[in-house]
């Protein structure tokens, strides 16, 4: 077996690892949700199946224009499901973040492919989908005070972040290292640029205009959640300059992290 076919095989076997994790932690959710809330929403009854249907339209839909692959859908309708069931204004939420990262990463597709830094021509898997959005759904599912706020910081990190890099690789300016900034190829974990910085603002606004004109939050707190999901976006990079450069964590982890971090900061600013 030469060495190209063996690392193959072991990033295969990484991500059939990684996904499965991810399912399990979105079939967790789901109990989480059934536990606490489950009750209050009965299986046949109008708003359930409002959510389901809801769920498979959108599953559907971002498999069928290659925004996420198989296990990736499977995985985003039990987010997809949460939200809407919760409050479809949270689902139309998530659906602003699908959205704005499948356009972020349509833009210059091809020089992330030259800097093979593109997104699978496949979708993203279910361990991408749940390290962006796991977060997000979980607090949904439990529902504490502050709850929205808390979700849509996630959710606002989520689109920050993918915009920030999608952007910074597609038009590649000045790139400097987060920790010392010293000048870095585009793409190198940890790299920040002036374009990949406003991009990382209009995304996390964006998820934050929709919710006030959905009527979830309020202007103030659309401020703090456009804040905090810059914030977790700064937390991103510095996570990938210092750990995911050395091999410590792998992109999925810090994107958890990240969003865990922004809904950290949200409840501090609430």
């Amino acid at each position: 077996m030469d060495q190209a076919t063996g690392g193959q095989l072991q990033n295969s076997r990484h991500f059939r690892v990684a996904d499965a994790l991810a399912l399990s932690f979105a079939t967790a959710i789901l109990a989480t949700f059934a536990v606490l809330h489950g009750p209050e929403f009965p299986p046949g009854g109008r708003r359930f199946l409002a959510a389901l249907g809801i769920t498979c339209g959108f599953a559907l839909l971002a498999w069928f224009v290659g925004g996420v692959s198989f296990s990736g859908a499977i995985a985003g309708s039990s987010v997809a499901f949460i939200m809407a069931i919760r409050d479809l204004r949270m689902f139309l939420a998530l659906l602003v973040v699908f959205m704005v990262t499948l356009a972020a990463t349509r833009v210059g597709r091809t020089r992330k492919e030259q800097l093979r830094a593109a997104e699978p021509a496949g979708g993203r898997t279910a361990a991408q989908a749940m390290a962006n959005l796991g977060a997000a759904a979980l607090v949904v599912a439990i529902a504490p005070a502050g709850w929205v706020v808390l979700a849509l910081a996630a959710l606002a990190e989520a689109a920050a972040d993918t915009g920030s890099s999608e952007i910074g690789m597609a038009f590649p300016g000045r790139t400097v290292l987060i920790t010392n900034f010293r000048i870095t190829p585009a793409g190198t974990d940890g790299g920040i640029s002036l374009l990949g910085t406003i991009a990382a603002v209009l995304g996390a606004a964006t998820v934050a205009t929709a919710a006030v004109l959905c009527g979830l939050v309020s202007g103030h707190q659309a401020g703090i959640i456009v804040v905090v999901g810059f914030l977790g976006t700064l937390v991103d990079s510095l996570l990938g300059s210092l750990f995911e450069r050395r091999g410590w964590l792998d992109n999925d982890l810090v994107n958890l992290f990240s969003t865990a971090a922004a809904m950290g900061f949200a409840w501090v600013a609430m």
